[in-house]
């Protein structure tokens, strides 16, 4: 099962709000807990949790992966997608029910590979989650995501226009496939960022979460 770093509501209160952080490709959930120590002050009631993803990559112990990229192909991506997805779903869910939260009260916030599982997760779970951020990632098998979306959840996608390990042109993409399957969509575009968060999407996944999550 997985797991990862947590951070207990700042107020020291029963948490009223759940934020699980997904790390991307080669990064572990130490990575960004840190970027949830920078959300926590807007949302002092909230848990977070940073799982790592399940596999480790070969000979970087600290390095892991929610599947192996080889060929970097949109084949490759829905595949892998699909095949680690499960195992997040039960984390969300795991998550939850531990907390004795609702779907509602659920944030999930991806960076890269990450983003591409959060998006994949949270939009084929039957009970809308608050919502989604996803941070320097792409939307994996838009093809599919029509026949596949079971509930739609406000979505923040936010991009570097530097990004050289994802292209921007991904958030557009992703934004254009997400609004027609009925899913609500703001876009940021981070203005000199590289495959990174800048400290403006910073304040916009923050924002994006006080709106989302406070009740």
């Amino acid at each position: 099962m997985l797991d990862g770093p947590r951070l207990a509501p700042l107020s020291g209160s029963k948490p009223n709000a759940l934020v699980i952080l997904i790390h991307g490709y080669g990064s572990n959930g130490d990575d960004l807990i840190s970027l949830a120590a920078m959300i926590q002050p807007a949302l002092p009631d909230a848990a977070f949790v940073a799982p790592n993803a399940p596999s480790q990559i070969p000979r970087m112990a600290a390095a892991h992966q929610w599947w192996p990229i080889e060929t970097f192909s949109m084949a490759e991506r829905a595949a892998g997608a699909a095949s680690a997805a499960p195992e997040l779903d039960a984390f969300v869910t795991q998550e939850l029910d531990a907390t004795g939260l609702s779907s509602d009260r659920l944030l999930l916030v991806g960076f890269s590979q990450g983003t591409m599982m959060a998006l994949h997760v949270g939009l084929r779970r039957p009970d809308p989650i608050a919502g989604i951020v996803g941070i320097s990632g792409m939307l994996v098998a838009p093809d599919r995501l029509e026949a596949d979306i079971r509930s739609r959840p406000p979505v923040l996608l936010i991009h570097g226009t530097e990004d050289d390990v994802v292209p921007f042109r991904s958030m557009d993409l992703a934004a254009t496939a997400l609004t027609a399957a009925g899913v609500r969509v703001e876009t940021h575009a981070s203005p000199g960022v590289a495959h990174s968060v800048g400290q403006d999407g910073l304040v916009a996944a923050t924002e994006f979460a006080r709106r989302s999550l406070l009740p």
